[in-house]
């Protein structure tokens, strides 16, 4: 019974949640509908409502995401949502919809901006060289971040860009490019795919 009755009170938040910040929020929309193409959830009926909460009630992830973007580090419904995954977005970064991750456990990110549809995993460091946080990345659109993965400096990550797991990316990464190791290379182009 406690568990069903803590169950109903999170759809009450999120149903308020979605009222307030989701409804008429084009980028947190994008973030919805990209987690739940990404993850192939099934959601019926197919409303960004219901995926919204879908996304609240399942997925930390997304939950943590969201608080981010709402700008409510301190809400008092977070709890409610989210797990202590020690990850940093930077409120100076600017990040595009579509944003989506997996298990954000130890990651920082401090970059100018960030593009439409960015996914990453656990322990990214994306941020400055030599303390300067005017020395700090840019990322394109569509670009997929492996666990694991150092971005640092006044780079730029151009648009659909993989980097594989492990990377430590130093340089600029040109658009359609799949890049790993330490330093990061060009390991595979993406215009003929």
């Amino acid at each position: 019974m406690i568990h069903f009755l803590k169950h109903a009170h999170r759809k009450l938040l999120i149903t308020k949640l979605y009222s307030k910040y989701v409804s008429d929020n084009a980028t947190i929309q994008q973030d919805v509908e990209q987690t739940v193409l990404v993850r192939g959830c099934r959601v019926n009926p197919n409303t960004t409502k219901k995926k919204f909460h879908h996304l609240m009630l399942y997925y930390p992830e997304f939950a943590h995401v969201f608080f981010w973007r709402i700008n409510a580090r301190y809400h008092p419904w977070k709890p409610y949502f989210v797990r202590d995954f020690n990850c940093k977005i930077f409120g100076s970064t600017k990040i595009a919809g579509g944003l989506m991750c997996y298990h954000p456990f130890a990651t920082v990110i401090n970059a100018k901006s960030i593009g439409k549809n960015f996914q990453f995993r656990n322990s990214l460091t994306i941020g400055n060289k030599f303390n300067d946080n005017t020395l700090v990345p840019v990322i394109g659109d569509n670009v997929v971040v492996g666990a694991n993965v150092a971005i640092i400096g006044d780079i730029t990550i151009g648009n659909n860009v993989i980097i594989g797991a492990g990377s430590v990316v130093v340089k600029d990464v040109p658009s359609n490019s799949v890049v790993a190791g330490n330093p990061a290379k060009i390991i595979r182009s993406l215009h003929n795919e």
